[in-house]
């Protein structure tokens, strides 16, 4: 009887140790990737931040430019030099055509970066998600081990299955983020 629990504890020890091994190494290799990911996610938001800046400042000078030949107008109806005006008129005009088409350009910018950004977070999250569940796959497998119970193995396995499935699926770019624990893990 007592070489059969032996036997039992040998075999549970031994495939804690694989479980472990497994979840661990699976937990480094999303780990480089999500780095990887989280350097891109903050160059996009860099990118971003400017790009917006960007079109902040162009929409001032578009303003300016507004504001200015609005005033010409003004001054024009009081008598001053119509050859100038006319001539300060025009560069206003095509100043303020100019800064459309830039406002334009980098709100789409803007826009795309920001796009980025939400990918990439998306692909963050699932990564996020694999390693809470590797996470509690180890942890579980550590305390069966201590526990001498094989179902907590396997409810380690199930936790390191999914684990696994987040992580796959943040590899190959599969459409795979519960929500609602998107949300429980967020902020």
């Amino acid at each position: 009887m007592a070489s059969k629990t032996q036997s039992e504890n040998k075999r549970l020890n031994n495939l804690v140790a694989v479980t472990v091994v497994i979840l661990s190494v699976f937990m480094a290799i999303t780990k480089v990737k999500d780095d990887n990911i989280v350097q891109a996610m903050q160059k996009a938001k860099s990118e971003s931040v400017d790009a917006w800046a960007e079109y902040q400042s162009t929409r001032v000078k578009l303003h300016v430019d507004e504001n200015g030949l609005h005033t010409l107008r003004l001054l024009e109806t009081i008598g001053i030099d119509k050859t100038l005006a006319g001539k300060q008129a025009a560069e206003y005009e095509a100043d303020i055509k100019k800064y459309q088409g830039r406002s334009a350009e980098t709100m789409a910018k803007a826009k795309a970066l920001e796009a980025e950004y939400d990918r990439l977070n998306f692909r963050d999250d699932q990564f996020d998600m694999s390693d809470a569940f590797l996470s509690i796959g180890i942890a579980l497998a550590a305390v069966a081990a201590l526990a001498e119970t094989f179902w907590l193995l396997a409810v380690a396995w199930g936790s390191g299955a999914i684990g696994m499935m987040f992580g796959a699926a943040g590899f190959v770019g599969l459409n795979l983020r519960p929500e609602w624990l998107a949300q429980l893990l967020g902020t």
